[in-house]
């Protein structure tokens, strides 16, 4: 049975058929709510392999074959895993064709027994995901710039360095261990090597210890230890290269603004808070000085609820929604900032790009939501009901008294002033439409099986 997607995108051909050759590609189009890491990607489009990684250890390797190499108009690439293959067939057609000057019809063919309804959410999400892509990185276009990132593998990392090589851009990944190769650096957070920024135009710094976990004295001491230190000796050492980067992007956070802020609106001019984390995020922020002393521009990414099944809040709560055992946490009343995984990684990407921005970001959705309506709307988009309501002891069990307070029952009302003064676009500015793109209940453009 042949299936087909079909959709319009608004790019020019060539750059359409060429962004699926780039580092990154498979990765930013690979659903998040699939069981599905990408292991290795294609090395071309005419005949390399790339290979997905499955759960119970199988792996799905799609060959691309010569003879349907037609490039800027097609390539095709089927299933070449033995276990696989002799449970199911699969032969992938991408097709483009010209709309006029600047659209692009994108077509994908599929040859395979796999009903329609298994593949329909997945092939709306690539759609989805090519179309906001490249519209993003219209928006945010610059000449190419080599990137040194900390952090490069984790949730936003992933996401974030992928975005920014299917843009012509170089990644170069900040990792602690042997560097394996030419897009890699060893990095000592403590005492980074003297040469380890020399020609990077800029830098994202995202690597920390998770927030999440119970609020003592050892796990705050290593949420400090691993953000402080390592911002600071990276800023220091990006202030004394002479060839080194012109602008220094750290992550931060809405913990900034402390837990019990109540109907205040929260803009990046408001006072901080009180409280262990509030500390430790302006400590964080105030760690980049000496890049701004040095004329480096600065930006703090102040992050709200980073939304994506891969990981963070969302990855906890997918299975208990979808199960129907998912409910408010307490009363509900908390006001809960939240941001899409993509616009987050469009933030950043602002970031690296607009010399007009600096200092601290909100990196949130200019639509916060209640507790109440985040979970009445989370469980709306799976279909499923959501009447079990979280008491307050759960938490704390969890989390300790202090964690459960800053983090489950946080109430911060806080608006994104200085995108929103700059015209920032978001691609969802509606918790609903955010979660159906995510989780795969978006509605799709699919023609019927031909």
């Amino acid at each position: 049975m042949a299936l087909e997607f079909s959709t319009v995108v608004a790019a020019p051909l060539d750059e359409v058929f060429a962004w699926h050759g780039l580092p990154g590609a498979i990765v930013r189009l690979t659903p998040p709510w699939q069981p599905v890491k990408v292991g290795a990607e294609a090395a071309s489009l005419r005949d390399g392999r790339a290979r997905l990684n499955l759960p119970a250890g199988l792996r799905w390797v799609a060959a691309h074959d010569p003879d349907g190499y037609r490039p800027p108009h097609q390539f095709v690439d089927r299933l070449d895993t033995p276990v696989l293959s002799n449970l199911v067939s699969w032969r992938h057609t991408h097709r483009f064709a010209a709309d006029g000057p600047d659209r692009t019809v994108v077509t994908d063919l599929v040859e395979t027994p796999v009903p329609a309804a298994l593949l329909r959410s997945m092939f709306a999400y690539r759609h989805r995901q090519l179309a906001a892509d490249l519209a993003a990185q219209h928006r945010y276009w610059h000449e190419p710039l080599t990137v040194a990132v900390t952090g490069a593998s984790g949730l936003v990392g992933s996401a974030l360095t992928a975005l920014l090589t299917t843009g012509g851009h170089r990644v170069i990944r900040l990792v602690r261990r042997p560097a394996r190769h030419r897009d890699e650096r060893t990095w000592d957070p403590a005492a980074p090597a003297t040469g380890l920024l020399a020609g990077v135009d800029a830098v994202v710094h995202l690597a920390g210890t998770p927030v999440a976990g119970r609020f003592d004295d050892r796990h705050l001491a290593a949420v400090r230890d691993s953000r402080i230190g390592p911002t600071r000796a990276l800023a220091a050492l990006a202030a004394r290269t002479p060839d080194g980067p012109g602008v220094f992007v750290s992550a931060s956070a809405v913990g900034y603004y402390g837990p019990d802020r109540g109907d205040d609106v929260l803009t990046e001019d408001s006072k901080p808070g009180e409280g262990a984390l509030a500390d430790i995020v302006a400590e964080w922020e105030a760690a980049t000085e000496p890049a701004e002393a040095a004329g480096i521009r600065v930006v703090q990414v102040r992050t709200g609820l980073a939304m994506s099944p891969r990981g963070g809040l969302l990855r906890l709560q997918y299975p208990l929604f979808a199960a129907g055992l998912g409910g408010p946490l307490g009363a509900g009343r908390q006001w809960t900032p939240w941001i899409g995984l993509d616009d987050l990684t469009d933030v950043y990407l602002r970031a690296l790009t607009d010399r007009g921005l600096d200092g601290p970001v909100n990196a949130v959705s200019p639509e916060p939501v209640r507790n109440v309506e985040y979970t009445r709307v989370l469980a709306r988009v799976l279909k499923r009901p959501a009447l079990l309501k979280v008491p307050h002891f759960g938490p704390r069990l969890l989390l300790g008294r202090d964690g459960a307070r800053e983090l489950a029952f946080a109430d911060q009302r806080v608006q994104p002033e200085r995108l929103l003064a700059a015209g920032h676009v978001f691609r969802h500015t509606r918790l609903g439409d955010a979660l159906a793109h995510l989780l795969g209940t978006a509605t799709s453009n699919v023609r019927e099986p031909v």
